[in-house]
């Protein structure tokens, strides 16, 4: 009989002996498993002869569960079936070098604080557990550089130890080196490791890789492939059949490796990161400092090296304060020396994966930290530069599958974890200034002529024109807005630096282009920021009347957007001062309606009347189409400030000259906007008439109102009235659908930040005291 032979079956008589004594023990697997602490699965491998001999260990386990007192010889005659069952050593590894070489694979040691990352072990044992023997299973660790993708794949391996009873080996593949390991020669150390003399290792990788595959067909070996380099260097070291396990750890997507389990590792949750800290240092001295252990984690972006870095410098000062780290952290030009501890390096482990890169790439990668807000796209990132729109998205989608970018899971863009942004921003030093500064100046240009092209899709009397890119441009009014949505970081950016570049006029075409469109999105509170610039850019210009425009749009930013009254009015009466200065009677008009409704929220109704009176009396005097819509617009605001004062007859009568002014229609002004104007109206008439008690006349107004807004996309209109029609149906005593109205307004203005959001709030506590519908 063979050494295998004699093997499988001692391995059987194990299997056969253990059933016996389980079920005279009166015991089913899942009982005896809980009892002896391993698997039910792994039970059941012993009892069916795929496992070879467990360990003394596990064998004393199953002894003590199944209560074997010894007298009778069962617990010795249990371990020498266990014993005939593994593995030993060959021949040839006799010989000194055999030995060594094994010695020299062996897995690193655990570390006894590593934390987290349950879910993914457990993963990891169930998907190991479950592969059958004609597949063998191979598992890739992934991520960025200093998530302990090894010590996770350690930890990992340590735990499954037991199921793999013929040898557990590890090598470094050495993969962020500028010359990773041969796959040739970790298969010769794999092959001494296995037992197979130095004479009998052929001389080819092919040969090599074969003879590995069968060396290990019918053992239970488990294999830790650290730190690959590339799908080439992996797949000859890959087991062919047979029941082994090869973890492989990466920087590297590898995805072109086929029919491999993925784990990809993300950064830690606060919390884990505080849980190490408190692991490493001491549970006491996080629990004295326990918001200065949450700001370091958070400084270390969750980033377990970073964590683990920063806990060992704290470690090493067992009298320095939690606090004093977290304000070396908070340097951002300080956080990455900082974050050394002896050989430990957050930046050495980035600059191993960066100079793997080709130049290009880390062209890309170091001109993307130029770019605005948390994300950017492949676009933004060829701009910055200087690359075709074709190769930028090569180089982000390769950067992502090497871990120093993060894809988003919807979109085309990208973003960086903390510290590899300071890390890539820091490699920037390799560039000409002077470039640099040409990069971020073409980029705002660019940036800023396709924000004004795609924010002309909602100016209903202008063409959308002026990209400059026609291929890559929105099509349509949804896709302007998605691209302004997902830009809206970049191209404020890029208003803020052509600004301080001297490009006024830029600026302003701009900003002039986004008037509609801002109307149409009045919870953005960055259009403050927007019209100061475009003043500031008016100024710059020296024209009068382009500031009087600007300050009005300002003035109604402050107004609507971020309800800052006091800066309204100060806005509107610039803007008086300066559209007065200019002889334009619109922007005078303009300018005291905006004035008006700051005063009106500052609650000095009377001066609202008299703004608002003398609006309309500068647009009533101009013959001009735009001066119609400005009347129209100044009286609804003239008599929903009369409403306010209890005056609703007097408003009701107001918007009845509205209502006139939207049927005679408007010379020149297209259908589209008027439609806005006129549902701007019919609410006004609907909540006049509910304040008169007239609920069943304003409801078909409302609900025309909500047709209007909604048919023109208009979310920051379409709410508020969507309220007033809520409002109208509870007085009609309609509760079920005054419910179902108003709980839509209430989610409706919380999107928005609305100031009628508490006002939705008590309708909707109101309307739930009603009773049933009514007529």
């Amino acid at each position: 009989m063979t050494t295998a032979d004699s093997a499988r079956s001692g391995h059987g008589e194990f299997g056969s002996l253990l059933r016996t004594l389980r079920t005279r023990a009166g015991l089913s697997q899942e009982e005896l498993a809980h009892r002896a602490g391993v698997s039910v699965r792994a039970l059941a491998d012993m009892e069916r002869g795929r496992t070879r001999g467990p360990q003394r260990r596990t064998v004393g386990a199953l002894v003590a569960a199944l209560a074997l007192d010894g007298t009778e010889g069962e617990a010795e005659a249990l371990e020498r079936a266990a014993a005939a069952g593994r593995p030993r050593p060959r021949a040839a590894s006799a010989a000194p070098s055999g030995p060594l070489g094994a010695m020299g694979l062996r897995l690193p040691r655990d570390v006894r604080d590593f934390t987290a990352r349950e879910a993914d072990l457990a993963r990891l044992r169930a998907f190991a557990e479950d592969a059958g023997p004609a597949y063998p299973a191979v598992v890739l660790v992934t991520g960025q550089p200093g998530l302990g993708k090894t010590a996770f794949a350690v930890r990992a391996a340590h735990g499954l130890a037991d199921r793999y009873p013929d040898g557990q080996f590890a090598v470094d593949l050495r993969g962020t080196d500028a010359a990773p390991t041969e796959p040739r020669e970790v298969l010769r150390r794999l092959l001494r490791a296995l037992g197979i003399a130095e004479g009998a290792v052929p001389p080819d990788t092919e040969s090599r890789a074969g003879l590995l595959r069968a060396t290990v067909e019918d053992r239970r070996v488990l294999l830790v492939l650290d730190n690959a380099a590339d799908e080439d260097q992996v797949r000859p070291l890959l087991p062919a059949s047979g029941p082994a396990l090869t973890l492989v750890t990466s920087r590297n997507a590898l995805t072109g490796l086929e029919d491999v389990h993925r784990v990809a590792l993300g950064v830690l949750r606060r919390e884990e990161s505080v849980a190490l800290l408190s692991r490493v240092v001491g549970p006491e001295r996080v629990a004295a400092e326990p918001q200065a252990a949450r700001d370091l984690a958070d400084l270390c972006g969750q980033l377990p090296l970073a964590v683990r870095i920063a806990a060992q410098r704290l470690a090493a000062r067992p009298a320095e304060r939690l606090a004093k780290l977290v304000a070396q952290l908070a340097d951002e030009g300080r956080r990455l020396d900082v974050l050394q501890a002896g050989n430990l390096q957050v930046r050495a482990a980035f600059t191993l994966s960066y100079r793997r890169l080709e130049p290009l790439a880390r062209l890309v990668l170091r001109r993307a930290t130029l770019a605005a807000g948390t994300d950017f796209s492949p676009q933004t990132a060829a701009l910055l530069s200087g690359t075709t729109l074709r190769q930028a998205e090569l180089c982000t989608q390769d950067l992502a599958d090497r871990g120093l970018l993060q894809p988003d899971p919807a979109a085309e863009r990208y973003r960086f974890h903390d510290l590899l942004r300071l890390f890539a921003a820091e490699r920037l030093a390799e560039d000409d200034p002077a470039e640099l500064h040409l990069a971020r100046e073409h980029t705002a240009r660019w940036t800023l002529a396709r924000a004004g092209a795609a924010a002309l899709h909602f100016d209903a009397e202008r063409s959308p024109v002026g990209d400059p890119h026609g291929a890559t441009a929105p099509r349509g009014p949804g896709e302007a807005r998605d691209w302004l949505e997902a830009e809206r970081a970049q191209w404020l950016d890029a208003l803020r630096q052509a600004l301080a570049d001297g490009h006024h006029q830029e600026v302003l075409d701009a900003a002039e282009a986004m008037h509609w469109f801002s109307d149409r999105t009045q919870h953005w509170e960055q259009w403050v920021e927007v019209f100061r610039c475009s003043v500031a850019a008016a100024r710059a210009l020296g024209s009068r009347r382009d500031e009087a425009v600007h300050l009005n749009y300002l003035a109604w930013a402050h107004n609507l957007c971020v309800h800052d009254y006091a800066g309204g009015l100060a806005a509107a009466r610039e803007a008086l001062a300066a559209a007065r200065e200019a002889g334009d009677l619109l922007q005078t008009g303009w300018a005291h309606g905006y004035g008006a409704g700051a005063l009106h929220h500052l609650g000095r109704a009377e001066e609202t009347v008299a703004w608002l009176k003398e609006s309309a009396a500068c647009h009533r005097e101009n013959a001009t189409p735009q001066s119609r819509l400005a009347e129209l617009s100044t009286l609804n605001a003239l008599g929903g400030h009369l409403r306010s004062m209890g005056r609703a007859e007097e408003a009701l009568a107001i918007h009845r000259q509205s209502e006139e002014l939207c049927r005679a229609g408007i010379p020149g002004q297209s259908e589209e906007v008027l439609a806005v104007f006129r549902a701007g109206t019919l609410q006004h008439l609907g909540r006049d008439l509910g304040e008169l008690g007239r609920c069943a006349e304003a409801e078909p107004l409302l609900r025309r109102a909500l047709d209007g807004f909604e048919a023109a996309g208009m979310a920051a209109w379409s709410e508020p009235a969507r309220l007033d029609l809520g409002v109208a149906l509870r007085r009609l005593g309609r509760a079920e659908e005054a419910r179902t109205t108003l709980d839509a307004a209430r989610r409706g203005l919380a999107e928005q930040g609305h100031p009628r959001q508490a006002e939705a709030e008590r309708e909707l506590a109101a309307s739930a005291g009603c009773g049933g519908s009514g007529s």
